[in-house]
């Protein structure tokens, strides 16, 4: 394989200088929520008069309370889940990297201003980082995320770039270091979605693409180890898969010997969720009409979703590593960036819960794959309906003015989104990465050998 140049230094640099001052904004955007005057928690009381009109929530400065992050628990350890449903003793609802993350936040801060300035300053690297690894990777596109609206309504709205640092990463160690063998490359991106699945869960998904990638021999099969007989790479496919579940195990298995009931609770929190109205999810503006008085976890609109949600993201999965490996057939090599891009889709269409945040999870697809521009700017303007609206809903049902007006941008962004989720699967399996025009087949076709093939790799 060849590898010829990326985007140069210097537009990466401005690309990700510009990520900063988005990140700046971003802040600022938040803060309006957060100052004195506080209550005796540390909560300011700006904030609960001002959150959904202003559209400045962020569920970073809600959980200084709640959560025992106030009093500098230190998460999980102590921690349970009542029989009500609510989470004590330090325990958060979400994988044990996002509660440290939580309780490093909370050092040295005395109300919920403080925490989220503090928050803020330890996730900037990670939305800075992922900027000028797609900026790296993709050139000009990359300003999508550096510069686009998403960044500024969810950049601080809950620890998501930490996770979407993590998964852009792995994708960035499998494409851009091409002189290192696979299955090495494979086995660090293993690790960072391992990393990212211990941080929110859904990088864990792109490991079966990836899997598939490295069994069958990466690009075209020419990347096959020394010594490995016929076109697939077993051993090399297990080392991926082995280094994944290892890392997985090494951070959470302190926290589950220590703190078993504390860990646990977190994933029974969210296995208990309901598809209400605070999710934004098709399952609620959709399906629930259907059951009529569908309140509480035990009504029968409840226990379908809980059913058929799971069922039907399986099969949107179990599709696209199919039509990843039709695919495979025909050209010869296993599409795993734009299978994980499409597997996503499914996730975010069919799950319980889809928070407007969630955004920031696609942001890095849209912009290392060619797209039809017309599906991003659709996608971004569902978003900002999401985004803004779903806040002045909130803000409106409080209120009692403008509900109905405000419940229509509610659900176009709803369905507007969803629609585009179900084109971008289909468009993602269809289309190629923007660096597929850098890194070429070996030029002696596919009967060189794989030490040949590595041996011709370029500087990338």
């Amino acid at each position: 394989m060849r590898t010829r140049g990326w985007a140069s230094t210097p537009a990466v640099v401005a690309m990700t200088l510009a990520c900063g001052l988005t990140l700046a904004l971003a802040y600022l955007n938040k803060a309006r929520c957060a100052g004195a005057p506080f209550d005796e928690l540390g909560r300011s009381l700006i904030f609960d008069r001002i959150k959904d009109s202003s559209v400045c929530y962020s569920d970073i400065q809600y959980l200084w309370i709640g959560r025992d992050i106030d009093n500098h628990v230190f998460p999980y350890l102590d921690g349970a889940i009542s029989s009500a449903g609510h989470l004590t003793g330090g325990t958060v609802e979400y994988p044990v990297l996002s509660g440290l993350l939580m309780w490093l936040g909370a050092i040295g801060a005395h109300n919920d201003a403080q925490f989220l300035l503090h928050s803020a300053l330890i996730l900037v690297p990670f939305g800075v980082a992922t900027a000028w690894m797609l900026g790296r990777l993709a050139g000009p596109p990359a300003l999508l995320w550096s510069l686009g609206p998403p960044l500024v309504l969810y950049a601080f709205h809950n620890w998501e770039l930490p996770v979407v640092a993590a998964a852009t990463a792995a994708t960035f160690v499998v494409v851009y270091y091409q002189r290192i063998p696979l299955r090495l490359r494979a086995v660090g991106a293993a690790v960072l979605l391992a990393v990212g699945l211990c941080l929110k869960i859904y990088p864990g998904i792109f490991l079966l693409p990836l899997i598939a990638y490295v069994f069958t021999g990466g690009l075209r099969g020419q990347e096959l180890p020394p010594g490995v007989t016929g076109r697939f790479d077993p051993k090399g496919a297990l080392a991926v898969a082995g280094a994944a579940v290892a890392t997985t195990v090494a951070i959470n298995l302190p926290f589950a010997v220590l703190g078993f009931d504390g860990w646990r609770a977190s994933f029974t929190f969210q296995s208990a969720r309901e598809a209400d109205i605070t999710t934004n999810s098709v399952w609620y503006w959709g399906i629930r009409p259907l059951f009529g008085s569908a309140d509480g976890p035990d009504s029968a609109y409840a226990q379908f979703v809980s059913i058929a949600s799971p069922l039907l993201i399986a099969a949107t999965f179990a599709l696209a590593l199919w039509l990843g490996y039709t695919r495979y057939l025909r050209e010869g090599t296993y599409p795993w960036v734009v299978v994980s891009a499409a597997m996503l889709c499914g996730f975010l269409l069919l799950h319980k819960v889809h928070s407007p945040q969630y955004t920031l999870w696609l942001i890095p697809f849209l912009v290392l794959i060619r797209v039809p521009r017309w599906t991003i700017v659709g996608y971004l303007v569902a978003d900002l309906a999401i985004g803004v609206g779903v806040f002045r809903y909130f803000h409106a049902l409080s209120t009692g003015s403008n509900v109905p007006a405000w419940e229509l941008v509610v659900q176009f962004g709803v369905w507007g989104r969803a629609a585009l989720l179900v084109v971008l699967f289909v468009v993602f399996l269809r289309a190629r990465p923007r660096w597929e025009d850098r890194i070429t087949a070996d030029p002696r076709g596919p009967g060189a050998t794989p030490n040949q093939a590595l041996a011709t790799t370029a500087t990338g």
